[in-house]
């Protein structure tokens, strides 16, 4: 087939006119010949490019399912590999094009290549206190600039392979993956060989690794330097080089110089003693929510609580600790490591494609409180589900998160009436909660609806993110009805029609709950101040 024909028969296919024998010819040949199905996905890239600088996200989904719809009408089996096709061309197209609209018609950040800025994440946290209105925890990001640490250990695992114990008061900042700068506090470092020649600058000098284990007390008036293993070099403006080796301390005053010191070992602890001492006290946390765990699941108000800290009588069982014991069914999803670390497997992962854990909660209820923990690889697709119903039918909870990183929920209120502008529930969107760099990091998500004051909230972290009021009284729904759903993904497909939407999450859930009444901020503070690594 000539490349112009082929064209032809491609453009035909893309606007839903080709006729029947052409189509058996153009499937041929996209089967045989690779430039073929290049110069398809080439096509639909162009034709939806047009598309999309006139309709907003909404519209194009619904032209999108319209594009599926004609696929899998069409006679003499043509819902395979084209209704195949069409999606996937689709969905790569969406991810390469630069600015989309959402349903809101605001602007979604550039889809070219998920980016993160650092050099460093916090490996551990003990009592952690951090001024300037800094919070880090276990997995993330170091920021740039300078850190204030007012009390507490934090344990700093940089790219270069570098772990860093620091003690507070501290104030130090990470320049690089082979470079600090602190300022104050006890600093102790183990280096590996392919990160030699690592630094750490402070008021009197630099410090350079030649593949060692060593420690820093830096204070206002003097730093004190202890090479537990290995070897280090001291460079000071006021005086040569100095080498120091395991066993050896100096302390360099500030506008004096530097002498040698007694070395203490009983003083310096080894990182990796240190390391697991820091996980150990989470450990001991995990046991105190063990206990919070098992008086929580006496909580009459809970419809539905999933631990996950023991399987059922067999692996694919997902207990339910409420009285009513009504077990989830675990499909596809594998168990993976908890947010308390330890090598335990007590979480769920639900990345590959039909993973889920169904669920059935009878009742209607005037109002629902979901929360769970969540460990998110990525949002790779416009929808990724934290727990959505079997369908979409009337008193509806659907709770997922948009690709751009923020929250949705809604209960379906009435039938929409698309051509009058008759929308079917309010859509509850937060800010912006997860970004690319808070990949692998644990967080407590939690989402409110509550019929007294018409309000949808959702909770990072404890902590209240939006708070949407439903002003339109015909989108408040008078109570919520569950039924057959699923976590981690949405519904199963019937064997008339095999194809469903791809939105289980990419990413593990630890903990999940959902309650018949609206929890208040201090409810869910403390539920997240129990359960947080």
């Amino acid at each position: 087939m000539k490349p112009e024909e082929r064209n032809q028969l491609i453009d035909e296919l893309l606007d839903g006119v080709i006729a029947d024998v052409d189509f058996v010819r153009i499937e041929a040949e996209m089967h045989l010949n690779p430039e073929a199905r290049e110069a398809y996905y080439e096509r639909l890239e162009l034709a939806t490019l047009f598309e999309i600088s006139a309709e907003s996200r909404k519209d194009f989904e619904e032209k999108e399912q319209r594009v599926i719809e004609f696929r899998t009408s069409s006679p003499d089996g043509r819902n395979n590999w084209w209704a195949a096709a069409a999606a996937i061309g689709i969905g790569l197209l969406v991810g390469a094009v630069g600015w989309l609209s959402d349903p809101s018609g605001n602007e979604i950040a550039d889809k070219s290549e998920s980016v993160a800025s650092g050099f460093a994440v916090v490996g551990e946290v003990a009592n952690a206190v951090w001024d300037d209105g800094i919070k880090l925890d276990r997995g993330d990001l170091i920021p740039a600039g300078q850190l204030n640490l007012a009390r507490g250990t934090v344990q700093l695992d940089l790219f270069s392979g570098v772990t860093v114990v620091i003690e507070g008061e501290a104030e130090f900042e990470v320049l690089s993956s082979m470079e600090m700068a602190v300022d104050l506090g006890k600093v102790q470092a183990r280096v590996p060989e392919p990160a030699q020649g690592f630094r750490i600058h402070t008021a009197g000098g630099e410090v350079v690794d030649l593949g060692t284990e060593f420690a820093l007390d830096v204070t206002r008036e003097y730093t004190d330097i202890s090479v537990i293993n290995g070897k280090v070099e001291w460079y000071s403006p006021m005086e040569p080089m100095d080498t120091l080796t395991g066993g050896e301390s100096v302390r360099h005053t500030i506008g004096e110089g530097s002498t040698r010191v007694a070395f203490e070992p009983e003083s310096h602890t080894l990182v990796g003693d240190r390391v697991q001492e820091l996980s150990s006290q989470r450990f001991t946390k995990e046991d105190r929510w063990l206990a919070h765990s098992e008086e929580l699941a006496r909580d009459g108000r809970l419809l539905a609580y999933f631990p996950m800290t023991r399987s059922g009588h067999w692996q694919r069982v997902l207990r339910d600790e409420t009285t009513d014991g009504r077990d989830g069914a675990i499909v596809a999803a594998q168990r993976a490591p908890s947010r308390w670390g330890g090598g335990d497997l007590n979480a769920l992962d639900f990345g590959s494609t039909g993973s889920r854990v169904r669920v059935n909660v009878p009742g209607d209820h005037e109002a629902v409180t979901f929360y769970c923990w969540v460990q998110i690889h990525s949002l790779d697709r416009w929808y990724n589900s934290l727990f959505l119903t079997d369908g979409h039918e009337l008193y509806d909870p659907h709770w997922q998160i948009m690709d751009d990183g923020r929250l949705f929920f809604s209960v379906k209120a009435q039938d929409a009436d698309k051509k009058a502008g008759k929308l079917d529930k309010h859509i509850a969107y937060s800010p912006v909660i997860w970004t690319p760099k808070k990949a692998g990091q644990w967080m407590q998500l939690a989402a409110v609806y509550n019929t007294e004051d018409w309000t949808i909230t959702h909770y990072v972290n404890g902590e209240p993110v939006s708070i949407d009021h439903i002003e339109n009284e015909s989108l408040r729904a008078p109570i919520v009805n569950i039924g057959a759903a699923s976590i981690g993904n949405w519904s199963d497909p019937s064997r008339d029609e095999p194809e469903f939407a791809v939105r289980n999450l990419n990413g593990s859930i630890d903990e999940f709950a959902i309650f018949s009444e609206a929890l208040t901020a201090s409810e869910i503070k403390e539920l997240y101040e129990t359960g947080k690594p």
